[in-house]
């Protein structure tokens, strides 16, 4: 029998945020540097698609700490 895996919340951190937060809080839910989060965020954004209105949203839903 396994123990289930804390998840940590989607939220965003009072520390350690630039803009909103968004990155920092996806990169700590997923266990990620935010750093790396920020880049990928910012070369995603070289490729067409929704990648402002993903992050506005995700500012909007996502709690603070």
């Amino acid at each position: 029998m396994t123990s289930p895996v804390k998840s940590r919340a989607l939220t965003r951190p009072r520390h350690n945020r630039w803009i909103a937060g968004v990155c920092a809080g996806l990169a700590r839910r997923y266990g990620m540097s935010a750093g790396t989060v920020r880049l990928l965020f910012l070369v995603s954004c070289l490729l067409p698609g929704p990648q402002f209105i993903a992050y506005l949203v995700l500012w909007a839903l996502m709690p603070n700490e």
